[in-house]
Order: C-alpha cells, then structure tokens, then sequence
C-alpha cells in the first residue's frame, strides 16, 4: 500500500528546524549570559543545558528516520504513551512543588514537563480513534470519549497550575476535532464547557486576573502588573530595523523577566531588530508550509491527521507566544517552539518533527487513492 524510502525525508523542513535551533542557542546565551553568571556562576549553564536537550532530540529524530515501521501508529504505543504522560501528569500533582508549581517531574536526572508530552500524546490518540471511526466520527457518541480523554488532561494541567499551556491543549485538541471532521454545531457546546471550566479557575487565581488586568491596561499599574508587559514592548521597539546587535540588550539585565524563555523573542526584536524577527515569522511559516505538504502526501488518514495537527500545534504555539510579547494576547507563559530555553519542549517538539520526517519517506503507491 506504501513505500518507504530511507532518508528520502523532507529536507527543507529539517533545514529549517536546524536553523531554527541554531538561531534558538545563539539567543538563548546571549539572553542568559548575565543571569546565569548572577546565578550560577557559569554564563553557559543554560546555554549546556539546551545544548542537552538538543543532543537528545537530534538524536530521537535520528533514530525515527532509520526506522521503517511507523510505531507512532501502533495502537500500543498510542494509549501506552497517553497512560504514561497521564501518570506524569498525576504524579505531578502528588510530588513535592518546584518553584510553587507542580509541572515538574525527576525524569532521569533532570526535570521534564509532562504537559510538553500531551500535545502528541493527544495528537496520536485523537487521530487514532478518528481514523477508526472514519464516516462515523463526526457524531457525539463518536467522539465523546477522546472529548472526556481531552478534557481529564486540560483539568491536571489546569491544576499544575499552567493555564497557558492548558488553553493550548484545547485548541490543539479542536483543531484535531475538526480535522477529523466533527460538526460545527458540536463546537459551540465544546466553546461553552470549556469557557465555564477556565473562567472558574481564571476567577480563583488572583494572579491569572493580574495578567488580564496587564494585558487590558499596562500602564496602569507599569511597576506591578504591567511591567512585563511594556518591558517586552520596549524591547521590540528598542531594535528599530537592524537592531542593537547580538548581546548588547539592556532588557535581559533583569528588566524583562523570563528574557530566555517565554520572552526570548523580544530580546530577539532588540538585539537583531525587525529583521530578526521577520526571519523568525518566515521561518515557522517555512515550517508551516511544509508540514502541511507533508499532510497532503501522506499515505493515509491517520498520518495527514497527525501530521497536520503536529506541525499546526507548533506554528499556533508560536504565533500566541509572538502575540504576548508584542503585547497582543495576555501573558500565556509558554515558550517559542525551538528557541526558547527549555529541554522538555524542545525534545517534545523535535520528537513532533521526527514524526513528521518519518511521514515524509513514507510514499502511497502509484495510483493509490487517499
């Protein structure tokens, strides 16, 4: 039914992605520099760290595109990997807290975050279930379980707590619905479940409300709630055209806080200007545009659905940690897909990639239909 041809994956896409990582080390050392040499006494520690994930990563792709058989569509692997991450995300609610959170799990000597996992854990799941439903999917019985699956997962995420990432769940899981054909009608109720289950806990939180209150009116309060707000403004506004050059930003001395993780894309508008930033846009929209190609020639449903919910879940997570910095969405706290300093989101998301590398060698036969 299909050909599988070895290393004959899509290079533009890897490419890319290895730019991206490139792009992503030089930004996060020269974000970090000053931090960690406050901190930790060593300017490269968060520079060694990422290189880590990095390391790992690669290396999963690696092993992906010398493999021929497509385990990522075993049913075993699918609900193994979505019990285990479920377990991840329970045992982080049952550790110890980890800077007053509960998102982090000891995972062979380092901390991993779970909910990093559940964007493909839910991916592969929801595309499994869709492609065994087929013609039928689209109806409420159908789709009620992986709708229960979704909504268990956006709960333990909710209660880490880490409502950015949770909100991103859910669009990735809509998204999936509604490649794999659920009705328009269904989404409404999808819409008013969900905007109940995030204004209860968006309400509990002072702190959540804060944001709110930064992104509506910055600068009425532009020491307290605002300050992150207008410092990441003033840093993309800071670089003009061509921008201050690589390491001379005055935002990552501790004006902007989390300047290597969720707010590395403003230091990029400081220190490389509207230029850097523009390449970074046609960079994910490169990626966008690939694995959407790849959607399109993939052997068979179940892979167009995965692949096209990977690669829409990494370009949304980018263009909403675009938006916060730049002041258009409220602070979310999650980081810029392969740039941002963070080894459980980097290896996730080149874990994502690999996927959809191995889908690229994978060809239908002449003649056969989709």
């Amino acid at each position: 039914m299909e050909i599988f041809r070895p290393y004959s994956f899509d290079k533009t896409l890897f490419v890319t992605t290895l730019i991206l990582i490139i792009f992503g080390l030089i930004m996060v050392f020269s974000s970090s520099g000053v931090l960690a040499s406050e901190k930790y006494n060593q300017p490269f520690y968060f520079l060694f760290h990422q290189l880590i994930g990095v390391g790992i990563g690669l290396f999963i792709i690696l092993v992906m595109l010398s493999v021929r058989t497509p385990f990522y569509q075993n049913s075993l692997f699918i609900f193994g990997l979505l019990f285990l991450n479920f377990l991840f995300l329970l045992s982080c609610l049952l550790i110890p807290s980890f800077a007053q959170t509960n998102r982090w799990i000891q995972l062979f000597g380092f901390h991993f975050q779970p909910s990093e996992l559940a964007k493909i854990s839910l991916i592969l799941f929801i595309a499994f279930l869709a492609d065994r439903k087929k013609e039928k999917f689209h109806e409420a019985p159908h789709f009620l379980f992986p709708l229960s699956i979704l909504f268990v997962f956006i709960l333990l995420i909710i209660r880490e707590p880490d409502y950015g990432t949770a909100f991103l769940i859910l669009s990735i899981g809509a998204i999936m619905f509604f490649i794999g054909g659920v009705k328009y009608k269904y989404f409404i109720f999808l819409g008013i479940g969900t905007a109940g289950l995030f204004l209860f806990y968006l309400v509990q939180s002072p702190y959540r409300m804060n944001r709110i209150l930064a992104f509506i009116s910055p600068y009425k309060d532009p020491l307290g709630k605002g300050f992150q707000v207008i410092q990441s403004k003033l840093a993309v506004g800071a670089g003009g055209i061509f921008g201050v050059s690589i390491g001379e930003s005055v935002q990552k001395l501790f004006f902007l806080p989390c300047a290597h993780t969720d707010y590395i894309f403003a230091i990029i508008g400081e220190e490389l200007g509207l230029m850097g930033t523009l390449a970074i846009l046609i960079l994910f929209l490169l990626l966008l545009w690939r694995g959407l190609a790849i959607s399109l020639k993939a052997p068979d449903s179940f892979s167009q659905m995965v692949s096209a919910g990977l690669i829409l879940a990494i370009f949304f997570q980018a263009m909403l940690n675009i938006s916060v910095v730049l002041g258009l969405s409220p602070p979310t706290g999650f980081p810029l897909p392969l740039i941002s300093f963070g080894r459980s989101s980097l290896i996730c998301t080149l874990f994502g990639i690999g996927i959809l590398l191995h889908i690229s060698q994978r060809k239908r036969t002449p003649g056969r239909k989709k």
